[in-house]
């Protein structure tokens, strides 16, 4: 913080994830999420924000942020507490066209059976390779939260709590060492688990750009937490899958084929989400934002 009404935003280093993220595209559009949900809240709240990217070169602050009395609240910050990432099965109703239109505003929205099942097909790959390459699933690993108390104790990363999960836990079915280990019984389960959630897809969610600075990474983020925010107030759930975007040299030909499918010849797609009817998923853990100021 700086003063009373200024905040310098900053990428936390050791945030990275350098196997499966090794450029920091996708914490780059993570940051522009934060960004974008900064700004609807203090709208919400009356206040309006002048926000400057990179104030300080690329090397510096991500953005710097200037508080104001005076602004609005933009309609789709009513959606804020309610939004989700529902890692569940869709249900097999299809996209209605006209939430498919509105979605149209947002981001590139895809129904066709033919390419939702070429989509299918290309993130469940894309899963099976970060899943079976073992310095990604390691990262990952590391990053799993596994039952309630090592989910409050540190609210980030992969959550993997609830009554299912934490019976497999109990049952010694589940646990970090398995979820390591390809030819344990949890891992076998986690990728059924997995392969079934991926499956009952009926319609994809893209966001591509004309160009890969760190401003279009940004510009992605805001751009994805407006999509959620919208399909949130039509009733309907979106789960980012973009793994077959990610940049380690076994995804490459997963990476060159989602290029091929949504993007033209220099456009970078930067996200990729399976977009339906889900159940409603409980809210996620998050830090207290007191946790993460420093005075300047």
């Amino acid at each position: 913080m700086q003063g009373d009404n200024e905040v310098l935003i900053y990428r936390d280093p050791t945030r990275r994830l350098p196997e499966t993220d090794p450029f920091d595209r996708q914490i780059t559009i993570g940051l522009g999420c934060f960004l974008e949900q900064m700004v609807l809240a203090a709208g919400a709240a009356g206040h309006a924000v002048d926000l400057v990217l990179y104030p300080d070169g690329p090397d510096g602050a991500v953005a710097r942020a200037g508080f104001a009395v005076g602004g609005t609240a933009d309609p789709l910050s009513a959606h804020m507490l309610d939004r989700r990432s529902c890692k569940e099965p869709f249900g097999e109703k299809p996209l209605r066209p006209v939430d498919a239109n509105e979605l149209e505003l947002f981001a590139d929205i895809y129904t066709d059976d033919r390419m939702v099942d070429a989509l299918k097909s290309l993130t469940w790959k894309a899963w099976e390779t970060e899943a079976m390459t073992p310095r990604t699933m390691r990262e990952s690993v590391d990053l799993m939260r596994f039952g309630k108390a090592e989910i409050n104790a540190t609210p980030d990363g992969i959550d993997l709590g609830g009554p299912f999960l934490e019976s497999l836990m109990l049952a010694g079915v589940l646990s970090r060492e398995g979820q390591a280990d390809p030819e344990s019984a949890g891992f076998q389960q986690g990728v059924a688990l997995y392969r079934e959630m991926l499956s009952a897809t009926p319609a994809y969610a893209a966001l591509v750009s004309t160009a890969n600075h760190r401003t279009d990474q940004i510009d992605a983020g805001r751009r994805w937490v407006r999509l959620n925010l919208k399909c949130t107030a039509l009733g309907l759930a979106l789960h980012p899958v973009s793994q077959c975007l990610q940049e380690f040299p076994e995804m490459r030909p997963h990476h060159r084929r989602a290029h091929d499918l949504l993007a033209a010849p220099g456009q970078t797609v930067q996200m990729l989400g399976r977009l339906g009817y889900g159940p409603r998923t409980p809210r996620s853990p998050r830090w207290p934002l007191e946790t993460k100021l420093l005075n300047a």
